[in-house]
């Protein structure tokens, strides 16, 4: 592996011009307070120069309370973030031209401590996951962009898992569209279940489906769907397992298939796992692991449909709690929390093996967005 180096935004950018796309402007949320023991700022926004190569900071939004996820509507208009121990989520216009933004106000969520958002596939809505009421809020988006107040909030069903403090209730992470656009996938951290919801647009109203039971304990986290078959793969945090799943498109239907852990066996410490993705391709899953610091890299064994690890790549920083790939699919971009950085991968096609191109300077990263 390549040692790489420590560079600051303005200096990495050459390193990263293959790893963006689009109109060529990443935007990175952090953890700001005290009790996150953070030492973000806010929101950060920066252009990749297609002449000179230069990542520069093109905005700063300041005193923001933990912007602690971001998401882009499909078209790069707008920017939308929930933010960690509040209650609301916030709006962001994106000006194409100097990828500055400009706030579009704020809309309650529905719950508190949003820890993840998505747009329904009309994009007049916005779900977003509240992690410390056990909720899911329903947001219509106006049409200059900006959110509306919560029109629904559903509670999520069922007994609470066996530890003691990480469930003692609901805690929903992750709030994810399946391929068709007919269902929210969302993983249960406090109930050890992946719940199904039913999305009608028309009457703006979410319905709880089903669901899918991991092990007791497991603490589902976040979900990534395969690009072209019927499976989706579960990041399970408290126990640092991944559950391979089936997906019934027709049916809105998880059932679990198997499930695989992620830590090495090597590894002796306490760690918890955080975020998981799947290449373009399919071939190639990767989950990141705090504690171990490490992410771990699977290939998916379309004969046998199975995970198989590969191995563990060291993330060059304490606690990697999110990941994106690149618009292209051929980077992987890792950022540390606690590290107050964000680690650039190469993704060898051939191997899937990471290969270190740089790690660029940010305090308390939590979460990436590409435009």
């Amino acid at each position: 592996m390549n040692s790489g180096s420590m560079e600051t935004p303005r200096t990495a950018a050459a390193s990263l011009k293959q790893a963006v796309g689009g109109k060529g402007l990443v935007f990175v949320g952090s953890f700001t307070s005290r009790e996150r023991k953070a030492r973000g700022e806010g929101i950060d926004a920066y252009r990749i120069d297609p002449h000179s190569s230069t990542w520069d900071v093109v905005d700063q939004v300041r005193d923001l309370v933990n912007p602690s996820y971001l998401v882009a509507d499909p078209v790069g208009e707008v920017l939308y973030a929930v933010h960690g121990d509040a209650e609301y989520a916030s709006a962001y216009r994106i000006d194409p031209t100097t990828g500055r933004l400009q706030a579009l106000g704020q809309a309650a969520a529905g719950g508190r401590n949003g820890v993840s958002a998505t747009l329904d596939s009309t994009r007049r809505f916005l779900f977003v996951a509240n992690y410390a009421n056990g909720s899911i809020g329903v947001l219509p988006i106006k049409p200059d962009g900006g959110l509306e107040n919560a029109v629904q909030c559903v509670m999520l069903p069922g007994p609470i898992g066996p530890h003691r403090v990480e469930q003692t209730m609901s805690h929903p992470h992750h709030t994810v569209m399946d391929p068709s656009g007919r269902f929210l996938l969302v993983p249960d951290k406090g109930l050890d279940r992946v719940h199904v919801l039913a999305f009608d647009p028309a009457h703006a109203e979410l319905s709880v489906k089903g669901f899918a039971a991991t092990r007791p304990g497991a603490g589902p986290r976040h979900i990534a769907f395969h690009p072209r078959l019927a499976r989706a793969f579960v990041v399970d945090e408290i126990d640092s397992t991944v559950t391979t799943c089936a997906w019934n498109a027709d049916a809105g239907e998880l059932s679990p298939l198997h499930v695989v852990p992620t830590l090495s066996p090597n590894f002796f410490g306490v760690s918890t796992a955080a975020e998981i993705l799947v290449t373009p391709c399919g071939r190639w899953v990767y989950v990141s692991n705090r504690g171990q610091d490490a992410v771990t890299q699977f290939r998916f064994d379309e004969i046998t449909d199975q995970l198989n690890v590969v191995g563990w790549t060291p993330t060059q920083g304490r606690d990697p709690r999110f990941m994106t790939l690149s618009p292209k699919g051929d980077c992987l971009l890792v950022a540390n929390e606690q590290g107050d950085n964000i680690a650039i991968f190469d993704i060898e096609p051939a191997s899937g093996r990471l290969v270190l191109r740089r790690v660029v300077s940010t305090a308390s990263p939590s979460t990436i967005a590409f435009v």
